[in-house]
């Protein structure tokens, strides 16, 4: 899995650096196929703003948040990426498992 972290218009700091990769962990214990996560921190006036944007096997998942500290938008930034992948892990799972087949017989 490939972390790129980007910043625009702030400074990223060794602590922010670190601060992501802690919090990606909790990314990978839920879903292994994660391919690149482009991760982009950014300051507009008073906002700061974080987004997401994660490659996986057939799909790319975009996530993005704001708020008043960088933290907090990190942390909300990694709980809703959780909750997405969580969605498609779920679906990935039950399509293959489908107990339905057109050979079944009735």
């Amino acid at each position: 899995m490939n972390l790129h972290l980007t910043g625009h218009h702030i400074d990223i700091t060794p602590a922010m650096r670190e601060y992501v990769n802690t919090k990606i962990t909790k990314i990978k214990r839920h879903f292994n196929h994660v391919m690149d996560i482009n991760v982009t921190l950014s300051v507009e006036n008073l906002n700061q703003n974080a987004e997401a944007n994660v490659h996986v096997r057939g799909k790319d998942i975009f996530v993005e948040t704001n708020s008043a500290n960088m933290y907090a938008s990190i942390d909300r930034l990694i709980n809703k990426l959780d909750r997405k992948i969580l969605k498609y892990k779920e679906k990935n799972t039950d399509y293959r498992n489908n107990t339905t087949s057109k050979h079944q017989i009735l």
